[in-house]
């Protein structure tokens, strides 16, 4: 896993509770990674469908619990 300090975050529960959908924004940060940067997303519930999609497109995946039921995901890339 890359140090912290290479991971942007972005909170997607203000977008969910707006009724806007996160994923392609998500998709788009996360396709604008390069090797040995990551992403942090902070979600209201795990999101299984996102982590499969990724680890799909060879993004790695860290899942843990957050404070007040949230879920933290921790996606980067191999460097090469």
């Amino acid at each position: 896993m890359p140090p912290m300090a290479s991971f942007k975050r972005l909170d997607v529960r203000p977008m969910l509770l707006r009724g806007e959908e996160p994923l392609p924004e998500i998709l788009a940060r996360a396709q604008a990674l390069s090797p040995g940067d990551g992403l942090i997303i902070i979600a209201p519930f795990i999101p299984s469908p996102l982590i499969d999609l990724l680890a799909g497109e060879g993004f790695q995946v860290k899942l843990e619990r957050g404070d007040a039921g949230s879920w933290i995901v921790y996606l980067w890339r191999e460097q090469g």
